[in-house]
């Protein structure tokens, strides 16, 4: 091996499926749901514990993590061992219809309220109709009627006989008391009355003021007395049907006698009852018929009723609400209506609650981005966590053009304990830009994508493969597809010392091996089935990684793989296409030649650089004035091109590559095309890790493949990103065979004595560097720039 050559054995770290103490999957008893996570799960069974306002919670973390999962599981844990809350019902007011009144009752006795009240109105109505249709109800209704009419008549016969006095007859009909004038007993008719002489007449005139003043009076006397009786039958009626509701509302009111708010409930409908008694007697009309008639259909015990506005009579403990329904009314209740007539009609029992309200008493758990997606539904959560309870605010009727009859029923107390799930981005936006976010989420509890590959965590995750299958219905795996698993975890990871926590994306390939073992009619997942899986996820996105593949074969793309140029290398560089990444090599050239712009970058003068890479080449200036210019002015352009790189560039990972190309661009000596490189570089020369290493290197592999492996084709890695390694089998086979070769550096010098083969040059006590060094050859051709630069002024 070469220096800074990796071994094969450094480019994946296995997994021993003997670490397992199973054969399947099947045989494992425990569940974890996750791991990995300790940090994050002590800050949530804290911040569940913090009984005080604006200790909410806001849980981080990238999606597929486990924290939704694991945040349900978990508070649905704590909440069954907690209090059932209270139900909460609505009823109607009497004093004010518009404001209905919130009633809060045990766990399970709203339901029992509701159907009482139910209970109560078919049986009020039918007692009061069965003390009424009483015949001994009607003997004495009738006689207090006829003693009136009695009273009525003998004032009627007074009047009349008063009225003969004057010359007049007074007669009743239905329409009223009218008067006739009489002469020898007969009443005359009117055109009897105009062949009166005008003596006659006038004198008829004169008496009937007289008549109408005594009619007027008598009248007046009648309908005080019909008054009187009608109050009499009232009374009388009242006390009859007193003892009826007593026995129906006393019950009531002893059994909630420490609800003050139901007795004033029950008071109240005693007097309405007593009020419209006539309305309990009387048959109901149709409400088709009614409407047909065009008659107002009025039931008052309609609102005796009750909306049973959160039942709690099925939970167990404290509720956990969680819903992909953001919508507005979903999120806090809404007033329902029903057309009648063109307008829109409601009353206190079309109050409908929404999942705050349901929560209220437990928690609720929300998905941040959804929240937000709709700002008023943010600003009401924050508003009635900020005052403590829950309003029904109509917003429909301001954008309604119907005529609309609303409710502003009393506002709930809330308490409840709020759970946002977002990412980190979500949260510090909210942070910077909203003021009471951090009075309302008091506790962060962080969850992380990665956990270290320990035994107990490598367990786990079996216990995780085990939890899932089942779940899922999918084939248990054999331990040597759980080590495929656990590696596959570290490649996700990144890191061959961590396992990644995207528990969905693990997921995936757990149901896509068990669909590949089904369809081999296969009982259990095996090693191959996940190798399988694995090839066939980047064989069905890998159209445009074929496309350049194609490209580099027929040379449309230029991309050496073997021989040596001055001033040409082959970096690597990153494509991402939706969600799948890929690895390609691209051709950078440098070119150096006497001036004072110093390092120009063709990318950043079209605007096609981003400034990461900027900032890459920038550094370059740095590094070779540091390395050459002490003892004289540097005199350089160095123009720097990605050769057919025409969608732009950014990040620094190319930035040693580039520092490459110059000095062999500036010492004459020529570059290994068989290599490609990596990584980036600071200005002292030090190489520091990049990015996307495995599919960097797995890109030009391919690429060295499809022309024919030499031995002498590699890849130069920065040696911080060894421990990212996690290569796939061929590459790794490779290597192992000698045909292909990975190096870690650390720093230039290193890098460029394996691209050339030549030593990089290190300066001696007099600050020379060796003749015949890469940096010695350089610094020749830069004193010749400086040399010709000072003599043209």
């Amino acid at each position: 091996m070469k220096k800074n050559e990796l071994s094969y054995k450094d480019l994946k770290t296995l997994c021993n499926p003997n670490l397992f103490k199973f054969d399947t999957t099947d045989e494992i008893t425990d569940k974890d749901l996750i791991y990995g996570q300790d940090r994050g799960i002590k800050a949530l069974e804290f911040g569940i514990k913090v009984d005080s306002k604006g200790y909410n919670l806001y849980l981080e973390g990238p999606s597929g993590v486990g924290k939704t999962m694991y945040t349900k599981k978990y508070v649905t844990q704590v909440a069954s061992k907690e209090k059932t809350p209270n139900d909460w019902c609505y009823i109607y007011n009497f004093h004010n219809p518009n404001e209905p009144v919130a009633i809060s009752l045990p766990a399970g006795q709203g339901q029992v309220f509701k159907q009482e009240m139910d209970d109560f109105i078919i049986n009020i109505k039918k007692d009061i109709m069965a003390t009424f249709a009483n015949e001994d109800f009607d003997k004495q209704k009738n006689l207090m009627k006829s003693k009136f009419e009695e009273e009525k008549n003998k004032m009627l016969e007074k009047l009349n006989k008063q009225a003969l006095k004057s010359g007049f007859q007074v007669k009743t009909a239905q329409n009223g008391v009218y008067m006739m004038p009489v002469i020898d007993g007969k009443a005359l008719e009117e055109d009897e009355f105009d062949k009166l002489d005008d003596d006659t007449k006038k004198t008829f005139e004169d008496n009937s003021s007289i008549v109408q003043d005594q009619i007027i009076t008598v009248i007046n006397q009648i309908k005080i007395m019909e008054k009187e009786n009608d109050k009499k039958i009232e009374e009388w009626q009242s006390n009859i049907a007193l003892i009826t509701i007593n026995s129906h509302i006393n019950p009531l009111k002893t059994k909630y006698k420490k609800n003050s708010k139901l007795i004033t409930f029950f008071e109240a409908i005693k007097k309405d009852i007593l009020k419209n008694i006539s309305l309990f007697i009387k048959e109901e009309v149709d409400e088709t018929k009614a409407q047909t008639l065009k008659q107002e259909n009025v039931k008052p015990w309609l609102n005796y009723r009750v909306n049973l506005f959160v039942d709690n009579s099925n939970l167990t403990g404290s509720p956990v609400i969680m819903d992909s329904n953001y919508l507005y009314h979903n999120l806090f209740g809404k007033l329902e209506y029903e057309n009648q007539y063109g307008m829109l009609k409601t009353d206190f029992t079309m109050l409908k609650s929404g999942l705050l309200h349901k929560a209220n008493g437990g928690y609720i758990i929300l998905q941040a981005s959804d929240l937000l997606a709709n700002p008023i539904c943010y600003e009401t959560l924050k508003k009635a966590l900020l005052v403590k309870e829950i309003n029904i605010e109509n917003n429909m009727e301001q954008r309604s053009y119907m005529v609309m009859i609303s409710l502003k029923p009393e506002p709930i107390p809330l308490d409840v304990k709020v759970l946002l799930l977002g990412d980190s981005e979500l949260y510090h936006a909210l942070l910077s830009l909203d003021p009471d976010f951090k009075k309302l989420f008091k506790i962060k509890v962080e969850f992380e994508e990665d956990a270290p590959r320990t035994e107990s965590n490598i367990n786990k995750l079996s216990r995780f493969v085990h939890s899932f299958s089942t779940k899922e219905g999918m084939l248990p795996l054999d331990k040597y597809a759980m080590a495929k698993i656990v590696e596959y975890a570290s490649k996700l990871a990144d890191d061959k010392t961590k396992l990644s926590t995207r528990f969905n994306e693990i997921g995936e390939i757990i149901a896509e091996s068990s669909t590949w073992a089904k369809l081999a009619k296969n009982k259990v997942v095996t090693a191959e089935f996940i190798d399988k899986t694995l090839s066939e996820r980047v064989d069905r996105v890998k159209k445009y990684d074929a496309k350049y593949m194609e490209m580099i074969k027929d040379n449309t793309l230029l991309i050496n793989t073997t021989g040596f140029e001055v001033g040409m290398i082959n970096g690597l560089t990153i494509l991402t296409i939706g969600d799948y990444c890929f690895g390609k090599p691209s051709r950078i050239t440098a070119n150096t030649f006497m001036g004072k712009d110093g390092i120009i970058n063709i990318e950043r003068e079209i605007d096609m650089s981003g400034s990461s890479h900027s900032k890459g080449v920038l550094i370059l200036s740095g590094y070779l004035g540091e390395e050459f210019a002490q003892d004289m002015m540097l005199s350089l352009n160095a123009s720097l091109c990605f050769e057919q790189l025409y969608n732009g560039v950014d990040g620094d990972s190319a930035s040693s590559t580039e520092l490459y190309a110059i000095l062999s661009s500036l010492s004459g000596i020529p570059i290994n095309q068989s290599i490609a490189v990596t990584g980036s570089v600071n200005q002292k020369g030090f190489i520091q890790p990049i990015g996307g290493v495995n599919e960097k290197i797995e890109g030009f592999y391919q690429t060295c493949k499809s022309r024919g492996l030499t031995g002498d084709q590699g890849v130069i890695i920065p040696i911080q990103n060894v421990r990212n390694l996690n290569l796939n089998d061929d590459v790794i086979s490779s290597v192992k065979d000698g045909n292909f070769h990975i190096y870690a550096i650390s720093t230039i010098d290193e890098g460029i004595e394996i691209l050339t083969g030549v030593p990089a040059g290190k300066k001696n006590s007099e600050g020379k560097f060796p003749a015949g060094t890469i940096k010695y050859l350089a610094y020749e051709k830069l004193k010749k720039y400086a040399k010709n630069a000072q003599s043209t002024k």
